[in-house]
């Protein structure tokens, strides 16, 4: 699926990504552009400033040092690094086939291979999602341009059990014409979930028209057309041509001990034999490239441009000149494209980034803006800025900041052992060499002004570009082109039995997974404030996280977003500082600060080397306590939020999430009330500054700090910083929150918006929020339920046997208020009403009946295993004891999390399904494209969304991608009602600092 954003993981590039298969959703992500620290000098540009301090670049310590690379007798390369930090492990496989191996015909059957690839083996007939799910691990897969990925992050003493796991599917997978069938049918929901975006569409065109002649031009998930047609026969060819151990590089990181592991290896994987590999890479039918250019004029919501040059290869020498150009363009607030179209209030959002593939890549920029902007002049200012680094060398003050930012970024990506297999993985199969990231930064250290303008002239070529424009055009009403429907229900026989399952699983050792892993040291300020310090030397950098009670739930009807665009705001200015200055004394030094508002808070984010801590720490005291809310930064961020607004409005995955809410709960509660283009239009600085002054307070917040500090020193930063800061507030201010009713029967709303081709349903009922007495019980629930779309019943039954969907989830979204029992789900309109039926008819099935006992066993099992895998970085111990700060919930908590799981009994499972679950009382919301049926249909279900109305502004969309469950809601101070649920996981380009193209697809 196609998302544009960063990557949680790598916050210092955001790559387009096209996912893959079924999904468990995860939350919402700050991203923000990783910067570091520049050498002193004078500025060579006039106005160019800043104060900077030195890059000691000999300081940047070998990413790769710790790594042993080892070949086994069969060819397979594995690589190992013992990291420490916590009892968990990564185990990652990459094959070296991806869509670059594709031509026109046969596009996407790398992608269509990977699913089958959880369909179960012939030794274990069964779906892998669910053996995965059972060792308690963070799993999924990936396709993308030059390999295919398969992960599982799990507890130590499961390596072996993973190991095992990935030398069945390596050898024994079955590919059955009927199991191919349904699957192909998901795929193609996932395809035409793709088209919902505009910006995919848009982009799609302008690969295909600048790529003609190369694979890249491609599609990695491929294309309907061609999907319809795969065979057994062609899908078994390509499994028994490339999955084979001398055509993967398999990646161990984490808490072992490399001689042992090394041995199980050698013991799981060596026995399986080698076969000849001839990895053919065949060229697309040349086409004559008549026109550099293309308009898209369809069903929409904003005006975009996208543009792609062709650029070398990974390994070729141009590539860090390349990156360092990117960042000076378009990285940052204080970046060229920025300054020019941005904080002018040209367009709403700029980004730009290099991909650099195993056999070519290209440099792509893309911008949004509000219909009827002129994009033609709009690319001429890009054009422009673009001919004054060919023309004129860059100053020395911002290479040495794009050098810093880049440092910085791969130094905070190796905070967690997943982002360090995925970087050597990549490594190894991009170029050939694991250690291919430490050189890479090496050289981008040698990078000079010349070599910038340099590649600039080489590469970015007006006669090579194509550009793309997309116009939105409402007119028509015309949707995109629309699925088949769902002819036939599969008749694949009854599910596994739950009991069944254990005889499937590779038994692993007992191991008491003890854990070195420190708990936060929490500390209270005399103004209220609360700190959460928590050393970790792993690594030298620091992050921030924090939580205000100033959300999104304060906001009133006639001033809805007031909350938002405060926080949105605070970076803008503050009594000493403009925006501009707050933005370079943080991406000199390589460090990021972000505020976002959603519904019970707002969230803080933010991260620096560990050098840069003060920095870090100074700036936020500043805007907390100092932002002025400039006059011009507002009308502009107001712009934006607009435009914004319109995105979500065309978007069917936020559409469905508001008019659940608006559904859910009565008039007037606090959580019904959400931006409306009339409300967001009617704002003004001075609501901003009250509602700062009323609810930005030291005793309504909380910070957490992880990193390479002394906690003491920390804790006299923070103090002699934050300890000062007094509320404004003359009196504080109370909301009142209505008892949410259940309604009398089914309520359905299909809100239409034009020129969709997928349906995305939200429904489900009022719940519980997190101190209810039921929610472990509701955990262990919903695990069963839909916590994990590939071992889940509703998993199960939606979407492996009936092949409704691409993906299917539940969750109890419980916070500080009660929250809600809600299922999503993308279908084609065909077959919306068929898998809400069935999905019904499953809930009240469980609701009448209960669940097993084998099916609470494993999904206890589960849940309280990968909260280990959960909490296996410091960041995320310092996430999860926020949340229960935030929260209410006993200091203690984060130990007794896993105690509590296991102390579920069945009996309080199967009454918590009676009390909690009604789906006789559902709010259904389906948007999207007209349904074919609408017999229980409200007035509302052909009306499209428009200004006036009581439009929210929903968390991100919710649509399917990372395979992340859903089993602790307590991971993250903002309530999973709004959070966001996509987590990208993209191709980890080691050179890759912007959105680039549709890249990879993931399970």
């Amino acid at each position: 699926m196609n998302f544009w954003g960063a990557w949680r993981r790598h916050r210092w590039f955001a790559f387009l990504v096209n996912a893959a298969l079924c999904a468990i959703l995860a939350g919402p992500v700050l991203a923000f552009a990783s910067q570091a620290a520049i050498n002193p000098t004078t500025p060579e540009n006039p106005g160019d400033i800043d104060p900077v301090v030195a890059i000691n670049a000999s300081s940047t310590e070998s990413l790769t040092k710790n790594v042993k690379r080892t070949v086994l007798k069969n060819g397979m390369v594995v690589l190992t690094k013992e990291v420490h930090n916590a009892p968990v492990a990564t185990v990652q496989v990459w094959y070296k086939i991806g869509s670059r191996n594709e031509a026109p015909g046969v596009n996407g059957i790398a992608h269509q291979l990977e699913h089958m690839l959880f369909k179960g083996t012939k030794t274990r007939p069964v779906q892998f999602g669910r053996l995965l799910s059972a060792l308690g691990s963070d799993f999924n897969a990936f396709t993308s341009y030059d390999h295919t990925v398969y992960y599982e992050t799990l507890e130590r003493n499961k390596i072996a059990s993973a190991l095992a796991l990935e030398a069945d599917r390596m050898q024994n997978a079955i590919i059955d014409p009927k199991l191919l069938e349904g699957e192909k049918r998901v795929v193609i929901s996932e395809l035409q979930g793709n088209e919902n975006s505009a910006a995919y569409r848009l982009g799609k065109a302008v690969q295909e028209l600048a790529l003609p002649d190369s694979p890249y031009g491609l599609s990695v998930g491929g294309t309907k057309a061609d999907v319809q047609t795969f065979t057994e026969p062609q899908v078994r060819s390509y499994y028994s041509s490339y999955y084979t151990p001398n055509n993967a590089v398999l990646v161990l990181v984490g808490d072992f001990d490399t001689d042992q592991i090394l041995a199980e290896v050698r013991n799981i994987m060596e026995p399986i034999p080698s076969r000849p590999v001839t990895v053919k890479t065949p060229v697309a039918t040349p086409r004559v490239v008549k026109s550099r250019s293309i308009t898209l004029r369809e069903p929409g919501s904003n005006a975009l441009i996208n543009a792609v040059y062709p650029l070398p290869n990974a390994t070729d020498p141009d590539v860090p000149a390349l990156d360092v150009m990117n960042y000076i363009l378009s990285v940052g607030r204080s970046s060229r494209l920025y300054q020019r179209l941005v904080e002018t209030g040209q367009v709403s959002g700029v980004s730009a980034g290099a991909a650099n593939l195993a056999g070519s890549g290209w440099y792509e920029y893309s911008a949004t803006t509000d219909p009827g902007k002129p994009l033609a002049q709009i690319d001429k200012v890009i054009q422009a800025e673009i001919g004054k680094i060919q023309k004129t060398p860059a100053s020395k003050v911002e290479i040495d900041r794009a050098k810093s930012q880049l440092r910085a970024g791969y130094l905070l990506s190796y905070r967690d052992i997943g982002s360090q297999a995925r970087q050597l993985g990549n490594d190894e199969t991009t170029s050939g060499d694991y250690q291919f990231t430490d050189k890479y930064l090496a050289n981008v250290q040698k990078v000079t002004a010349a070599d910038v303008q340099r590649v600039a002239s080489k590469y970015l070529v007006p006669s090579k570009r194509v550009v793309g424009f997309f116009e939105p055009d409402n007119s028509k009403g015309k949707p995109a082109s629309g699925g088949t429907g769902h002819n036939a229900a599969a008749n694949l026989g009854a599910p596994l039995d739950p009991s069944e399952l254990q005889k499937y699983l590779p038994k692993a050792p007992i191991d008491s997974l003890a854990s070195n892993q420190s708990l936060p040291q929490a500390t209270i300020l005399p103004n209220g404030l609360k700190l959460l310090l928590l050393r970790d030397p792993s690594s030298p950098t620091v992050t921030l996280q924090g939580n205000i009670t100033a959300g999104t739930e304060f906001d009133i009807p006639a001033k809805a977003g007031v909350a938002s665009l405060t926080a949105s705001n605070l970076m803008n200015g503050t009594t000493s500082k403009s925006a501009l200055e707050i933005a370079k004394g943080l991406e000199n030094r390589g460090a990021s600060l972000g505020f976002s508002a959603s519904r019970e808070g707002v969230t803080i984010g933010g991260n620096a080397l560990a050098e840069d801590l003060p920095v870090l720490v100074q700036t936020l005291g500043d805007v907390l306590q100092n932002a002025n809310f400039p006059a011009k930064d507002f009308a502009n961020s107001r712009q934006r939020a607009l435009t914004a607004l319109q995105a979500e409005l065309d978007n069917p995955s936020s559409v469905a999430r508001r008019r659940f809410q608006q559904a859910i709960y009565p008039q007037n509660h606090p959580f019904t009330n959400f931006p409306t283009l009339a409300s967001l239009k009617s704002i003004n600085r001075q609501e901003l500054a009250q509602f700062y002054s009323q609810l930005y307070q030291p005793q309504n917040t909380q910070i957490a700090l992880v990193g390479n500090f002394d906690p003491a020193s920390a804790k006299q930063l923070l103090a002699k910083t934050l300890g000062n800061w007094q509320s404004k507030a003359k009196e504080s201010r109370t909301l009142s929150y209505a008892e949410p009713q259940l309604p009398a029967k089914n309520v359905v709303i299909q809100p239409t918006i034009v020129g969709k081709t997928q349906s995305v349903t939200i429904m489900g009922n009022k719940a519980i929020n997190r101190r209810d007495p039921r929610f472990y019980a509701a955990l262990v629930l919903n695990q069963v339920l839909g916590g994990d779309t590939l071992s889940s019943r509703l998993g199960t039954e939606i979407r492996d046997r009936l092949g409704l969907t691409y993906g299917i989830y539940s969750s109890f979204a419980a916070g500080k208020r009660q929250g809600t029992f809600l299922i999503s789900m993308q279908t084609d309109p065909n077959n919306a009403k068929l898998a809400v039926e069935k999905s019904i008819e499953l809930i009240r099935d469980v609701k009448n009946k209960g669940l097993s006992a084998a099916e609470v066993d494993n999904a206890k099992q589960s849940i309280a295993s990968n909260y280990t895998v959960e909490l296996g970085s410091a960041d995320d111990v310092a996430g999860t004891s926020l949340s229960n700060l935030v929260y209410g919930l006993p200091e203690n908590e984060i130990r007794e999390f896993p105690n509590k799981i296991r102390s579920v009994t069945l009996a309080q499972v199967n009454q918590a399904a009676k009390e909690l679950l009604h789906p006789d009382n559902f709010v259904v919301i389906t948007a999207g494209p007209p349904l074919g049926n609408k017999a229980n249909d409200k007035s509302e279900a052909a009306k499209p969304l428009v200004s006036g109305q009581p439009e929210g502004q929903p968390a991100a969309p919710a649509e399917p991608n990372q395979e992340k469950s859903n089993k602790s809601l307590e991971s993250s101070p903002v309530p999973s009602e709004e959070k966001s649920s996509s987590e990208q996981t993209p191709e980890t380009q080691p050179h890759v600092s912007t959105p680039a193209s549709p890249s990879s697809a993931n399970e």
